[in-house]
């Protein structure tokens, strides 16, 4: 037998092996949710080895920071992803990001556009049939704000709609979700 067997914790006894800095804990985050996250950062980042890396930075941070985690406040994965997200927004928003990003191919440039069309599908994420159900007008916010790293104000710019109207569909959007989550 093989000892690639994935580690499977509930929620609760995830936590309190993070919480007690227990090497099962490390090993089950990572089974757990390393490619869902993975697949968060690589669509927002377009580059593997960046992906990579922020899905390091992202699992330290995570084990670093989970007493900061409140179980009251929403789910972990949520919590994760927000994570996730947040670092590769800085990244992508860093100048040495920034100077890289600008001697990239032509070709290349036009790759980020997909999220916008929704080309791209987060079936790594086993949402996909859940954001497809999201009516088109949410399903382009989401895309934008949690799956490009727009901020609400850059997707209002490039939807051509209000701010308010941005932040709306996001909050219908999430809320949709979140039912089919529970």
């Amino acid at each position: 037998m093989s000892n690639t067997k994935k580690i499977l914790l509930t929620e609760a006894e995830l936590l309190v092996a993070i919480r007690n800095k227990e090497r099962i804990g490390a090993e089950a985050l990572y089974d757990m949710y390393s490619s869902a996250l993975y697949g968060i950062l690589i669509r927002m980042v377009q580059d593997e080895e960046l992906g990579k890396d922020l899905l390091q930075e992202t699992f330290v941070k995570i084990w670093n920071s989970i007493d900061s985690f409140d179980e009251s406040k929403g789910r972990l994965f949520t919590w994760m992803v927000n994570i996730a997200r947040n670092l590769a927004i800085d990244k992508l928003r860093s100048k040495d990001y920034r100077n890289n990003s600008k001697n990239q191919d032509i070709e290349q440039s036009g790759a980020n556009e997909h999220w916008a069309t929704g080309d791209l599908n987060p079936e790594t994420l086993g949402v996909k049939e859940m954001v497809d159900n999201l009516k088109p007008e949410s399903k382009a916010v989401l895309y934008l704000v949690y799956f490009k790293g727009y901020t609400h104000s850059e997707a209002s710019k490039k939807l051509g709609i209000p701010l308010g109207t941005v932040k709306t569909r996001v909050r219908i959007a999430i809320n949709a979700l979140r039912k089919l989550f529970n």
